[in-house]
C-alpha cells in the first residue's frame, strides 16, 4: 500500500475543521524535522478574529507533541486556486522553519503550487531584530 502523502492528511483533518460562518474550511499538515506527522484544521468562532487557522492549529500540536522544528508542510483548501498561508500564520511557520523548507499549496480538485516558506514571507521578523 502506498504511503500517504502529507496533502492527503491535510486534506482528511480539513473535514474536521469548524467553519459555520466562512463555510473555507482549511487543513493542514506539518512533518517535524523528527519525522512525525502534526494536522490542523481552522476552526472559526463567531467572534470572528478570535478563530485558529489550520496552520497555527498544526503548529500547536507539534509543539504540544514535544517537537520544535518543521521539516514540511501541506495546506490544502476547497478553492479554484492553491490558497497561500495568511500572513500571521506565515509568520508563525517562519518561526519553526528553515527559509529553505517546502509548503505544498494544494486544491482539492487536484491543483497545487509548491514554495518555500522564505519566498512566502521575505523580510521576516526574527530573534535577531530583538537583539541589543
Amino acid at each position: 500500500m502506498a504511503e500517504t502523502t502529507l496533502t492527503e492528511h491535510a486534506a482528511r483533518v480539513r473535514l474536521n475543521a469548524h467553519a459555520p460562518y466562512s463555510n473555507f474550511k482549511v487543513g493542514c499538515a506539518i512533518r517535524s524535522v523528527e519525522g512525525n506527522l502534526h494536522v490542523g484544521c481552522n476552526v472559526e468562532n463567531v467572534a470572528y478574529p478570535e478563530g485558529t487557522c489550520a496552520e497555527a492549529g498544526a503548529i500547536a500540536a507539534m509543539i504540544a507533541a514535544g517537537d520544535t522544528r518543521i521539516a514540511e508542510i501541506a495546506v490544502i483548501a476547497d478553492s479554484p486556486t492553491p490558497v497561500p498561508p495568511c500572513g500571521g500564520c506565515r509568520q508563525k511557520l517562519a518561526e519553526f522553519a528553515e527559509a529553505d523548507v517546502n509548503i505544498t499549496m494544494a486544491t482539492t480538485e487536484g491543483g497545487a503550487q509548491e514554495t518555500q516558506v522564505g519566498a512566502l514571507l521575505p523580510g521576516q521578523f526574527s530573534a535577531a531584530h530583538m537583539a541589543k
